[in-house]
C-alpha cells in the first residue's frame, strides 16, 4: 500500500528572521513511517522542515514542509497519486500572524510592517488569525484512502480528550483517530468508526494497531 505520514511542526513568519512554531520533533511520525516500511508498504514521508529529531528516515520518498499552507500544497499535489492510506501526524500550528501595531509608551497604535521588526521601537502587538484545518480537507483530497488523524490533548481528563477525538471524527469524516498528551496520559488511544476506543501503552504497541488497521478485513 502507498502510506503518507506526516510528521512534525510547521511555522509561520512574523518577519524574515522570526517566526512562530511548537514543540514537536517529528520523532513518531518518523517512526511511524519507518515501521509501516519495514511491514513493506510504500511510504512518503512529509516531515517538517523544523523537526529536530534526528533517527533514521527508512521511507522510500522524504519530502520536507513549512508553513500549513506549504503542507496542504504538498498532500493536494499528492492526491494526484495512487494514495491507500493517510497518517496525519503532524503538528500544525494552528495560527498565522495578521497585522501587527506598534505601541508607544504613550499607548498610542499605529500598524507596523518590517522585514525585520525593531526590538527598541517599543510594545509590539501581533495578531493571531487562525489557519485552515489540514484535516478537514483530507476526505476532499484522498476520497478512497484510510484517513488516521491525531489529537494532542492539554487540558482535561482521558474520558474528555476521547470525546474530542469522537468529535473529530465526526466532523473531517476521518476513519480513525489517535488521542495522546497529557489530558489523555500515559500512552496512546486509538478510536475508528463505531468501535471501542483502544489503548496502546507505547509508541510499538500503536504502530502495531494502526498496522492491523490498514489489514483487508
Amino acid at each position: 500500500m502507498h502510506c503518507l505520514v506526516t510528521a512534525g511542526p510547521t511555522y509561520e513568519p512574523l518577519d524574515q528572521v522570526r517566526r512562530l512554531t511548537n514543540f514537536s520533533t517529528g520523532r513518531l511520525g518518523t517512526e511511524l513511517a519507518n515501521f509501516l516500511t519495514d511491514r513493506g508498504h510504500r511510504v512518503t514521508l512529509l516531515l517538517g522542515q523544523q523537526a529536530t529529531w534526528g533517527g533514521g528516515r527508512r521511507a522510500s520518498r522524504v519530502e520536507s514542509f513549512t508553513t500549513g499552507r506549504d503542507l496542504s500544497e504538498r498532500l493536494r499535489a499528492l492526491a494526484g497519486e495512487p494514495v491507500d492510506a493517510v497518517f496525519h501526524a503532524a503538528a500544525v500550528g494552528d495560527f498565522a500572524f495578521g497585522k501587527v501595531w506598534l505601541q508607544t509608551p504613550l499607548g498610542e497604535r499605529r500598524e507596523v510592517s518590517a522585514a525585520k521588526f525593531p526590538t527598541r521601537a517599543g510594545t509590539l502587538l501581533a495578531e493571531l488569525r487562525p489557519t485552515p484545518k489540514i484535516i478537514a480537507h483530507l476526505r476532499g483530497w484522498f476520497p478512497t484512502a484510510q484517513l488516521v488523524g491525531w489529537k494532542f490533548e492539554v487540558e482535561g481528563d482521558r474520558a474528555g480528550a476521547l470525546r474530542r477525538a469522537e468529535g473529530q471524527l465526526a466532523e473531517t469524516a476521518t476513519d480513525a483517530c489517535v488521542v495522546n498528551g497529557p489530558a489523555y496520559g500515559d500512552g496512546f488511544g486509538l478510536l475508528t468508526r463505531g468501535q471501542t476506543p483502544v489503548h496502546r501503552p507505547d509508541s510499538p504497541g500503536l504502530f502495531a494497531a494502526l498496522a492491523d488497521f490498514l489489514a483487508p478485513k
